[in-house]
């Protein structure tokens, strides 16, 4: 799948300064609103109502924290699938349930891992590398539609990516502790199970 003859849309820093920590730092950027962060390469393929996206993350820091995706949960309980094609990657994965953190948990993945996004998750890719860009690869459904409402609500996920670690965003009440998991190293044999 050739991402050259398609035409990628830049998620700018504007976007993603509402799930920032380092609001000192965003204040030093002069023009966040062209201040790239990331490129998505969309319906690369589509496949049985399935699409397959490429996402940049080239290596760069918002302040104290690793670059990242906004975060988003699928529309109608949608799953997804994820594969790292190149980097290292951190998924952070959080459901919400009557506005508290039900479940928190992240998982680390090299090239050729795959991670499933579970229905009513939202999902926040993570490029931990100082030096090296992440390329993820990603199965969703064609029919979905991404919602923010409750990452932008509370200015993030329960957890950012530092350099001293990770620490806890303290605009939620409670914020249980954060569990680690491992990727799947397969890809399913095929995408039906998603469904």
């Amino acid at each position: 799948m050739d991402k050259k003859n398609i035409k990628p849309s830049t998620r700018f820093l504007n976007e993603v300064e509402p799930v920032i920590s380092d609001k000192e730092w965003i204040k030093r950027i002069p023009t966040p609103e062209t201040y790239p962060l990331y490129e998505m390469y969309r319906g690369l393929e589509t496949k049985n109502g399935w699409r397959y996206d490429i996402t940049v993350i080239p290596p760069k820091m918002l302040g104290n924290e690793f670059v990242k995706t906004k975060g988003n949960r699928n529309s109608e309980n949608f799953l997804e699938i994820y594969i790292v094609l190149k980097g290292e990657a951190i998924f952070l994965l959080q459901k919400m349930e009557n506005g508290k953190i039900a479940d928190i948990y992240a998982v680390k993945a090299k090239p050729g891992d795959y991670v499933l996004d579970p229905a009513g998750y939202y999902i926040i890719s993570i490029n931990p590398s100082s030096s090296e860009t992440l390329e993820l690869g990603n199965w969703v459904p064609e029919k979905n539609i991404n919602a923010y409402e409750e990452i932008e609500k509370n200015h993030g996920a329960g957890y950012f990516y530092t350099q001293e670690g990770w620490i806890k965003n303290e605009n939620y009440q409670e914020i249980p502790e954060l569990k680690f998991k491992e990727p799947e190293r397969s890809m399913p044999e095929n995408l039906n199970f998603l469904n």
